[in-house]
């Protein structure tokens, strides 16, 4: 003996260094770029894991806990995690399933193998625009609670005249059967004869508060569209179409809600 002791096999320490998968290939298939590209970031000290400044080419990750950020922006690179954006038209459920046969937005998602997926908050029925549809939990339940005040954009279409003190009245506050509710903005955007479409940005998640809103002001909506939630807009997808995220959009979403 020479006065020190042999670990045995089911003894020995676990080497984090050994383990994982190399940065610069967790990077290339989070679609950052390709590896040498990302040995580039690496080495300009662009990147960091679970906060700290990684220089060393070697480094291994695990993908599925590590926080990893590029440029300041989180990467995500949980594998199998879906990010969607749908356009929803009127006289959709916002809904996976519906057992008196209506149509639901999983109609529209065939393509994306619809199992597992669900609806991040909602629209109801006459409502449109953009639902955001994903398999990510943890981020669903933050984008829908109150505490991380994302907020969502909508475009309503009222009857006109409209008063010029109404969008004050929606940023001061107005009190519906089960509280007060504000708007963070509000802008008349456009007025077409009898028609004023007007812009209101906010971020409570109350059942057809938008609708509510608007009535308790003295002018309810014909229709309701949803053009942003969070960094995500609608942009040009048409009605019934959906697509993913870009890495981007998913990337300021976790920020947004401090993932």
């Amino acid at each position: 003996m020479n006065g020190t002791e042999s670990e045995s096999p089911g003894t020995r320490r676990r080497d984090p260094a050994s383990e994982g998968i190399r940065l610069q290939k967790v990077l290339a298939s989070a679609g950052i770029g390709s590896r040498r590209h990302n040995e580039e970031l690496i080495d300009s000290g662009r990147v960091r894991v679970d906060g700290e400044v990684v220089r060393e080419q070697g480094r291994r990750v695990d993908p599925e806990t590590a926080v990893i950020e590029v440029d300041g922006e989180r990467v995500v690179t949980r594998t199998g995690l879906v990010h969607l954006a749908l356009n929803k038209p009127r006289g959709v459920l916002s809904a996976m399933s519906d057992d008196r046969g209506r149509p639901t937005i999983a109609d529209f998602l065939t393509e994306f193998g619809s199992v597992g997926l669900f609806h991040v908050g909602r629209l109801d029925g006459d409502s449109e625009g953009l639902l955001l549809v994903t398999n990510d939990g943890d981020l669903a339940h933050r984008l829908t609670h109150p505490s991380f005040g994302v907020p969502k954009t909508y475009l309503v279409e009222i009857s006109g005249p409209v008063r010029r003190d109404v969008p004050r009245r929606l940023r001061s506050g107005v009190t519906l059967e089960d509280g007060p509710v504000s708007v963070d903005a509000a802008r008349i955007v456009d007025v077409a004869a009898s028609r004023v479409m007007m812009e209101l940005t906010l971020h409570e998640g109350r059942k057809h508060v938008v609708r509510r809103m608007m009535e308790a002001v003295g002018h309810p909506v014909h229709r309701l569209v949803r053009v942003s939630f969070g960094p995500v807009t609608l942009g040009t997808l048409r009605a019934g179409r959906a697509r993913h995220l870009t890495r981007h959009e998913v990337g300021a979403l976790y920020k947004a809600t401090g993932l």
